[in-house]
């Protein structure tokens, strides 16, 4: 359940410049085995020594208590190594490590992420010293020393290399509760990576002349409402549909992960539907109803049901022994491991009861995946022309070409062209990337919330192909020496100011030696690199922006394309909070799409609002009768009056589910 909002916001936590740390709070030197402890309030950043012979491994575990904070470390002379951040919160570990280049005296900065949040008490402590591994496969253990452990939740691996698993391996714990360890052959719900097995299943009978990708999806699926506008098969498999996501409007009626969502809970709910995010084919909007609705053509047309489709043509001839698709939550499934999230010190159950299968649901081991990525390269099943569908770049409607194929994403990895797709459901992070050219895979699955696959399997690779990555510091050096463009200060003024990615969520816009940077409150700077006069590139994130010229006035709009998906990202209005009755507001509030109900009440500044199913909580005024919250499925709110300026309903929007209407109750 990705957005652009949330990739954005973890991204944006970038390079501090080592020429400020100086001035900062030093907390001396680390030895292994002792704790430290330490308070730190807004704003601070403490500093921590440890001196490292050359090819050492330091492996640390910061313990936040009350207090969100950040890691960075530095090499001896002042260079940024890495960071490290987990989406845990103010409580929980912080695991992070240091493996030393040279002989010398590293730095540990820890700062406060929150500038508003209260002084906090954090533990820091040099868990192991040790010679560095020098081996690829030792070296891939050290990347998961921190969950090596019989205490914590963990991770499998596979590594897959010219037609054979070269290196594989388990870490931590299936299920806390009866201490049972994590293995190659731990079954995992790997979410959405399962969507490339649902488009292979729709392209198989395609093959078999059943279908088109083109057809209309209510030839097959007549009960999704007709929008006006065709929705193809290929919209759905390309995230291109313009439909509202699933999990976006099921957290509207009030649902909850942990309930029992069924494959037909969510064609009912996608049946009452009234409104597109947008016009089929004109946008990319990340969206699992696709996906669910494909499943539902393979088991009409095949007249089974798509788990048993899916074992008959695509686990049984590749010898997925293990392989199922989870589509009954009653159903017994041995060797599962369970899914965790961080809970102070230590860990709470992330219970999960989906019975719903194509966006999500599958259940494999890295060792049956392994089997799937080889079949790419070595073919079994399918044939070329299948392959070549999934990886063709999408094409909008304005001729825009997208970085994503069919059910996986395409990019660039340090040079190497990449294949991959993540998934993420309750406490389970999966990742499966795949390099055609060097016929190469790396697979990880974990079973801890906080834990990030794409970041490990990406360091994995670097180890498997250091040989064949650009370097990534002399390319940005080069890319530097060679640039030439510059821009008069008077345009640059015109983009400086505050703009909005949604309402709330703030860049900023500033400029600093004659360069513009971006700045998200309580972040660190990130570089704008000209391309043009009004084209720049965000680099450390893969995006770029482009700013839309106002006649020589101040821009009122840049559009911020990243990951395929352009926004428009709009100047700060001023705003006076005063003009607003919250009166106006008060009522019961109904959605015929949503079959559901929330009541809304005024406080002294906000909004209160109250659902049976969801806990309370406030939306803030932002402009005259638009107000916002920082959750995820109720983030935009619009009331609409009548022609006596009456309120009467409102529509409410969040990452991938727009202008959901409420209709004020009389």
């Amino acid at each position: 359940m990705k957005s652009l909002l949330v990739l954005l916001s973890l991204i944006l936590l970038l390079l501090t410049p080592f020429s400020t740390i100086h001035s900062q709070i030093q907390k001396g030197e680390l030895i292994k085995g002792k704790i430290l402890s330490s308070e730190i309030a807004p704003a601070e950043k403490h500093h921590y020594q440890i001196t490292l012979e050359k090819d050492q491994f330091a492996f640390f575990t910061l313990m936040q208590k009350g207090v969100d904070v950040k890691i960075t470390t530095y090499d001896p002379k002042g260079k940024k190594l890495e960071e490290f951040d987990t989406p845990n919160g103010q409580n929980g570990p912080e695991k992070f490590s240091i493996i030393s280049s040279k002989k010398g005296i590293y730095v540990i900065e820890v700062s406060a992420l929150d500038e508003k949040q209260p002084v906090g008490v954090y533990d820091l402590k040099l868990e192991i010293l040790k010679k560095k591994a020098v081996l690829p496969n030792e070296q891939v253990d050290e990347l998961f020393a921190a969950w090596d452990s019989k205490e914590t939740p963990g991770a499998a691996v596979a590594v897959v290399q010219n037609g054979k698993i070269i290196y594989k391996k388990g870490y931590g714990m299936a299920n806390l509760e009866y201490d049972i360890p994590i293995t190659t052959s731990s079954i995992f719900h790997i979410a959405s990576i399962s969507k490339q097995f649902t488009v292979f299943s729709i392209l198989l009978l395609e093959k078999q002349g059943k279908l088109s990708l083109n057809d209309d999806i209510r030839k097959y699926l007549p009960e999704v409402p007709d929008f006006g506008k065709t929705i193809t098969l290929k919209h759905l498999a390309s995230h291109t549909s313009g439909l509202r996501d699933q999990w976006e409007i099921l957290a509207l009626t009030g649902g909850q992960e942990s309930d029992l969502i069924t494959t037909e809970h969510i064609l009912k709910l996608v049946g009452n539907q009234k409104e597109l995010n947008f016009n089929p084919g004109d946008d990319f909007m990340y969206c699992n109803t696709g996906f669910t609705l494909l499943a539902e053509v393979v088991a009409r047309i095949s007249n089974m049901s798509f788990a048993e489709f899916t074992q008959k043509n695509i686990f049984e001839p590749l010898k997925m022994s293990t392989s199922l698709f989870f589509d009954d939550n009653e159903r017994i499934v041995k060797n599962r491991a369970y899914s965790y999230h961080t809970y102070g010190e230590g860990f709470k159950k992330s219970v999960l009861n989906y019975a719903n299968v194509g966006a999500t649901s599958l259940f494999t081991t890295v060792e049956d995946l392994s089997l799937w990525s080889l079949n790419f390269s070595s073919l079994k099943i399918g044939d070329t022309s299948i392959f070549n569908q999934m990886k063709k770049p999408i094409v909008l409607n304005d001729s825009s070409v997208l970085d994503i194929g069919l059910g996986q994403f395409l990019g660039n990895y340090k040079g190497l062209n990449e294949i991959q797709h993540g998934g993420a459901d309750a406490g389970y992070r999966t990742f499966l990337t795949r390099f055609p050219d060097q016929n190469f895979s790396v697979i990880v699955f974990s079973n801890l919330a906080e834990f990030n696959t794409r970041n490990l399997a990406h360091k994995i690779v670097d180890i498997y192909l250091k040989d064949k990555l650009v370097d990534e510091e002399k390319s940005k050096a080069k890319a530097e020496s060679a640039e030439t463009i510059s821009i008069a200060a008077k345009t640059l003024n015109t983009y400086l100011g505050d703009y909005e990615l949604r309402p709330g969520f703030i860049i900023s816009i500033i400029e600093g030696g004659g360069k513009l940077y971006a700045q998200v409150k309580g972040q660190t700077t990130i570089s704008l690199v000209a391309v043009s006069d009004t084209k720049f590139e965000l680099k450390e994130i893969g995006a770029k922006v482009e700013f839309i010229p106002n006649g020589g006035e101040k821009v009122e709009l840049f559009k911020l394309n990243q990951g395929g998906e352009i926004t428009d990202v709009s100047r700060v209005k001023p705003f006076d909070i005063s003009t607003i009755n919250l009166s106006d507001y008060i009522g019961d509030y109904y959605s015929e799409e949503l079959m559901t109900t929330y009541s809304i009440s005024a406080t002294d500044s906000n909004l209160l609002v109250k659902h049976i199913r969801v806990s309370d909580f406030t939306i803030n005024p932002y402009e005259v009768d638009l107000f916002t919250d920082n959750s995820w499925f109720f983030s935009q709110v619009q009331f609409f009056r009548n022609s006596e300026n009456k309120v009467t309903g409102f529509k409410v929007s969040n990452g991938r589910a727009r202008n959901n209407h409420f209709t004020k109750v009389d």
